[in-house]
């Protein structure tokens, strides 16, 4: 005998029971909210304890925002590393700090001799692999602030450049000085980012003046609900909406 205790065999725990709100919600968000707004309302408003979203989307942007609730929201790298596809309206002749419409206007230009087919030359030739940095103004961190808060402040450092890839950017239609056009990129492509270089390379300036998400990954737009009527369910409503992790394993989307 060594007086050791005998060894205790104790029962595997139960698997979890499947809650019918681990999944994917699909949320037509309006302008104004940000993302975090958004995740917060349906939150708040369902009394759910895990809600997150697979990619953000900029607050005067509308459309596609994919939204995780309980066991789904560990599949955030998994939707937020997934392909996008936009529509959005490209203003010529104005240049703004941010890019976008919501910036600081910093130079305007007669875009009146720009051309359709020099539009479309420029997107046609921003095609494929694309070294593209952060705006100054956008969520990126640079030593663990970020770069918006530095721009507040007047201050401009520098930015890595990353690797983006365009699958598609065709314009259609042009009445000057907008352009509306749709594109088709990877993460963590920044289209105002892109309407500012044609801008630059036509030599009037440009800006985004209106961006809207169109898919991401497998899902499309036409399957989100508009947050004011989102907001409006009843649980069991709500329930009839989310896309069940069984419900995406089934269709190939993780």
């Amino acid at each position: 005998m060594t007086g050791r205790p005998p060894p205790v065999f104790r029962a595997p725990a139960p698997p979890r029971s499947i809650d019918p709100f681990d999944g994917v919600l699909l949320v037509d968000k309006p302008a104004g909210p940000t993302s975090h707004d958004v995740v917060d309302a349906v939150r708040r408003r369902f009394g759910l304890p895990k809600v997150g979203h697979g990619g953000t989307l900029d607050p005067q942007a509308t459309g596609l925002l994919v939204l995780l609730l309980g066991r789904a929201t560990k599949l955030a790298d998994q939707f937020t590393g997934s392909d996008k596809a936009y529509e959005g309206t490209i203003r010529l002749g104005i240049s703004t700090d941010s890019f976008d419409a919501d910036g600081k206007v910093v130079r305007e230009a007669d875009a009146s001799s720009v051309t359709r087919e020099q539009l479309e030359e420029r997107m046609r030739a921003m095609l494929g692999d694309l070294m593209q940095a952060p705006p100054m103004v956008s969520a990126v961190k640079v030593e663990g602030v970020p770069l918006y808060k530095l721009a507040r402040k007047g201050k401009t450092v520098e930015r890595k450049p990353r690797l983006v890839h365009i699958y598609e950017f065709s314009l259609q239609s042009f009445t000057p000085p907008d352009g509306f056009f749709s594109v088709r990129c990877t993460k963590g492509t920044y289209v105002r980012s892109l309407c500012a270089d044609i801008g630059e390379a036509l030599g009037c300036g440009a800006h985004l003046k209106a961006l809207r998400r169109t898919q991401c990954g497998t899902f499309g737009i036409a399957d989100a609900m508009p947050l004011d009527a989102l907001l409006e369910l009843t649980h069991d409503a709500l329930q009839a909406r989310v896309i069940t992790l069984r419900m995406l394993a089934l269709s190939g989307a993780i």
